[in-house]
This record gives structure tokens, sequence and C-alpha cells, in this order.
């Protein structure tokens, strides 16, 4: 089985969208229309195990029928995340938690600038998302150290995912923490934040090198969009976090 995602479009009017895919997370793309002799649904029927990944860039309801009569257990499917045509949205649709679609909706969205859609109940009920701005090339134990101040009695278990700008989407350190406690690392694009860029302690150093007043808070807010601020932006050694919980898992005292 292909270790790289197969990228299934449904028409041609996906292919930009689709050779933007397969330049930043590789793959494989499939061209159905190509072949007359059969069915879109049963070409994919005969690839389905090929891949141990597939993005399908089609309306999720093509992408339910396609998989009909497919899907045998969680644990041997092939992921599947369905990304819409015109990039919006990057859905786990299948395997999300044990076959790793999870962790490929997030690939997938922060390629293109799509919203991650996951609907696990393992991922789904953790309350807490965390923004991060850092300097550059700071190592793990520092974030690692920032996150947990941040988080005070709160553990790192309740993150739901971790949320920066483009511009440190491959910090090495940022990866490095995210790896270690299979977090998912939400990117955002610089004039995405810049939009909504509210914060609580405008930085001048970040105003500086980075265009904005902050990145953390603004971040976690719009990583989650129903959530508050419970921990404004807390600073340490060259790291800052913000921390917003969902508020269906507030209670108000």
């Amino acid at each position: 089985m292909n270790l790289t995602p197969g990228i299934w479009l449904v028409r041609p009017d996906s292919e930009v969208l689709a050779a933007l895919l397969q330049n930043r997370l590789g793959g494989t793309l499939y061209r159905p229309w190509l072949d007359s002799s059969s069915t879109q649904k049963d070409q994919f029927a005969a690839a389905y195990r090929l891949h141990r990944q597939w993005i399908m860039i089609a309306a999720s309801g093509i992408a339910v029928r396609f998989l009909d009569g497919l899907a045998q257990d969680k644990h041997s499917d092939p992921a599947v995340v369905v990304l819409d045509e015109v990039g919006r949205f990057a859905v786990a649709l299948l395997a999300g938690h044990e076959g790793g679609g999870n962790r490929l909706a997030y690939q997938v969205a922060n390629a293109v600038g799509a919203v991650p859609v996951i609907t696990t109940a393992t991922e789904a009920l953790k309350p807490l998302v965390v923004g991060i701005g850092c300097r550059k090339n700071v190592p793990m134990e520092r974030i690692a150290a920032a996150v947990r101040l941040a988080l005070g009695q709160r553990d790192i278990t309740e993150i739901r995912e971790l949320a920066t700008i483009d511009l440190k989407a491959d910090e090495p350190g940022l990866l490095a923490f995210c790896e270690h406690y299979q977090l998912p690392l939400r990117v955002l694009s610089s004039a995405t934040v810049a939009a909504r860029a509210w914060v609580t302690q405008p930085s001048d150093w970040v105003h500086k090198n980075v265009g904005l007043p902050g990145v953390c808070e603004p971040c976690a807010l719009i990583a989650s969009p129903r959530g508050r601020l419970i921990v404004p932006k807390t600073a340490l050694d060259g790291v800052a976090v913000a921390v917003v919980e969902d508020l269906i898992y507030h209670e108000e005292k």
C-alpha cells in the first residue's frame, strides 16, 4: 500500500487545487474522466486499497457514495479527507483517529488555507485551543515550559489544537512539541490574523518583525470562534502563549 496520499479529482476544475496539494504534500493525482470505460465510482473502488490515505476534492455526498460498501474496519481502512473544490473545508471523513485522517485533514488545511473539520470524540471533546508565537529557532523545551506556564492547573491532554501564523509553520521546536504530544498544528495566514488581530497586549517587537500587533491571542480566538480567552498572552523565554476554552465546556460561575 502506497504511504503517500492518493488525490482524487472529480472534475478538471480542481486541477489547480490538486497541483497545489501535490506540490506541498506529495502523492498521486487521479483523473478518472480520462478513462471512459468505467464509472468514477468503480475506478475509485479499484484504487481504494492502493493508498493508505486519500484526499478527495469533491462534495461530501459524492465521497459518501464512492465509499459505499468499501469501508471494513477503522483500524485498516484508508483515511479519507474530503476537500471542497474551492478549498474552504478539509473534512476528515473516514479513519480519522486510528487511520490518521484527522492529521491529514490538518495537513491539507494548512497546505491550502482551509478549515480542518474533525468530528471524532477523542479530539472534538478537548476544550482548549492554544495560540503560540515564538522567536526563531526556539527549542521544544522552551515551548513546552511556556505552554505549561499558561495552562497552570490544566493539563496538556486538554488541548485540542495549537494555532500559529504561517511564518512559524516550519519552526523546528514548535513542530517537535506538536509531534511529542501528538497535537495538531493549525496554521493561519498572516492576512487572516491581521484582519482580526485583537490583542490585550500589543507587542512592538512582533509588529516590527511580523507586521502584526500580536500572534498568540488572535490565532487562538480565530481557531476557536465560539471560545473565550481564559489565559491572555503569557510570555516566557521568547515564547508567547494564549489559551482559549470552547464555551460549550465553560461552566459559568
